[in-house]
């Protein structure tokens, strides 16, 4: 049992979406900022509470009909609980019910008791076919976000619904792991809920963890072998490793020295060397500038809601424009230590179209740029992700039958 006498798996999980909803903490923050429990009372937790957030607007619902009136935010937060695990997780009813009333006394809600029985016990018996009458990818998704993506909107919420499979890119020559699927990109895919440290070529440092659509932006620099290549905002250094791997000469820069300390460690894990650098990209300057620039830009991470739900809840339309001012600075910034005639690829894990074409749009019109535009044989089996510009536009909606991928923008230019 937990410090409250609440089940500890339960109690980490209401913390978590307490401080989610409530003070609009990132999950992997609350994560780790969870008092010590067992491993797998922390996994536990992660997974209930990665699944309220996933599916929050659908479980409301079906707890709405239940309800008189709206019970405090805490109270809510163990209803979610509940219904999460019988209505999506199959947890056994007398488990989900009974933890949830236990969670409501441990916490100092025991009046709140027999509303919490009562309700779950409903949704008990009537919460699945409540779930299945209802549009979910409406409900799952705030209207800014759905109106935003367009015609892909139900692709995309669709797609939210389930956790993302585990993508890996591996060295050159190594075999792939047990019971992985070779992507037509090159990437290698794992189901869900693979924990990467088991496998073996996770010691050997023969892989690393990349969604295939963060793949991408690397390998569009083309060949790299021999050149000066800048990785910008470069941790945790999955790209940094795609470019060593392809023999470039590459520095790394990241304004988070601790970030940029993890890129060392894993670059020490697969055996690969770059220059790395912890310093402001909009102020730091090399000594001569660089053949190739890879912008893997901050963003709004709109493109990764699957492997982090909480981002839909934290989010606001302000972010975007916050978003977009940086990613032009950046943008600036990355052309002046580009060499003439070199190679910038911009890429942003967002699905936020603010931050793709239209920031490539003002760059070449402020700085002279042109685009190198992409070729669908560049990118197999996402030709359908390429635009009319030449540009590269992923969305979860892709590949459907194979797991999905990650929301990416991708834009290569020259100067």
């Amino acid at each position: 049992m937990s410090k409250t006498g609440a089940d500890p798996t339960r109690d980490a999980a209401f913390v978590l979406l307490s401080a989610v909803l409530d003070r609009r903490v990132p999950l992997d923050v609350a994560l780790a900022g969870l008092p010590d429990i067992a491993p797998r009372d922390r996994a536990a937790a992660h997974r209930i509470a990665a699944a309220v957030l996933r599916r929050l607007g659908s479980l409301d619902a079906v707890l709405e009909t239940h309800l008189r009136r709206a019970p405090p935010p805490a109270v809510r937060h163990m209803l979610r609980i509940g219904a999460a695990q019988l209505v999506l997780l199959g947890a056994p009813a007398h488990a989900a019910v009974s933890t949830a009333v236990g969670l409501a006394h441990a916490r100092g809600l025991g009046k709140f008791a027999g509303l919490v029985n009562a309700v779950l016990r409903k949704v008990s018996a009537e919460g699945a076919a409540a779930l299945e009458a209802l549009d979910s990818p409406r409900l799952d998704t705030p209207a800014w976000l759905w109106a935003s993506w367009g015609a892909a909107a139900r692709a995309i919420a669709t797609a939210h619904q389930a956790e993302a499979p585990l993508d890996l890119t591996l060295k050159d020559g190594v075999a792939m792991p047990e019971g992985g699927e070779r992507l037509p990109s090159g990437s290698v895919r794992l189901p869900a809920g693979t924990d990467v440290t088991q496998l073996y070529g996770y010691a050997a440092g023969t892989l690393w963890v990349q969604d295939a659509a963060a793949a991408l932006p690397a390998r569009l620099l083309g060949d790299v072998a021999g050149r000066r290549v800048l990785d910008l905002c470069a941790a945790p250094g999955g790209k940094t490793a795609q470019l060593a791997a392809s023999g470039a000469r590459v520095t790394a820069l990241d304004r988070d020295a601790r970030r940029l300390g993890r890129l060392r460690e894993n670059l020490g894990r697969l055996g690969f060397a770059a220059e790395t650098i912890a310093a402001d990209a909009l102020n730091w300057r090399p000594a001569a500038p660089f053949d190739a620039i890879l912008l893997d830009a901050p963003c709004s991470a709109t493109g990764t809601i699957r492997r982090h739900p909480e981002i839909v809840h934290l989010r606001r339309p302000r972010d975007i424009e916050a978003c977009a001012a940086m990613q032009d600075q950046l943008l600036d910034a990355a052309v002046a230590m580009l060499a003439p005639g070199g190679t910038l690829v911009y890429a942003v894990c967002s699905l936020q179209p603010e931050e793709g074409a239209a920031r490539i749009e003002a760059a070449m019109a402020r700085l002279g740029l042109r685009r190198a535009p992409i070729f669908p044989a560049e990118v197999p089996g996402l030709e359908a992700a390429v635009t009319a510009e030449g540009d590269v536009a992923t969305h979860p909606g892709m590949w459907a039958d194979r797991g999905g991928m990650d929301g990416f923008f991708i834009a290569r230019l020259r100067r």
